[in-house]
């Protein structure tokens, strides 16, 4: 059963840092790109972060603009978890974060975790 379990959401202050988790089980973990999307209250679903599968190379990675050298986001193979460091955390970062696994048209979502930040 494929699971995607994410944790570490909560509320944070303006300026604060944030770690989110993704626990992923029920699938090879190492061929399918990890992302993480979010979706702000009232606003569709967007790309936050991706990296890439690690079977053919390293790792590469790619961000949207807007959290462009705030967050970073990584994976450890071993233990099948991927992570966002979310720094310098701003109001317009608040949002529901979801994991997100993929291969090719196959695509796996976790249940998302609130991300809350008050000024």
């Amino acid at each position: 059963q494929v699971q995607l379990v994410e944790s570490g959401g909560g509320l944070e202050h303006t300026g604060g840092s944030r770690i989110l988790s993704c626990a992923a089980s029920g699938f090879a973990f190492n061929v399918y790109d990890m992302s993480w999307y979010r979706r702000p209250p009232g606003k569709e679903r967007e790309l936050v972060a991706t990296i890439s599968r690690t079977d053919k190379g390293p790792a590469t990675t790619v961000y949207a603009d807007s959290v462009k050298g705030r967050f970073t986001v990584s994976r450890d193979d071993a233990k099948r978890m991927v992570y966002l460091q979310m720094n310098n955390l701003q109001v317009d970062d608040t949002a529901v974060y979801y994991c997100h696994a993929r291969l090719f048209s196959l695509q796996h979502w976790g249940q998302g975790t609130q991300v809350t930040v008050s000024s």
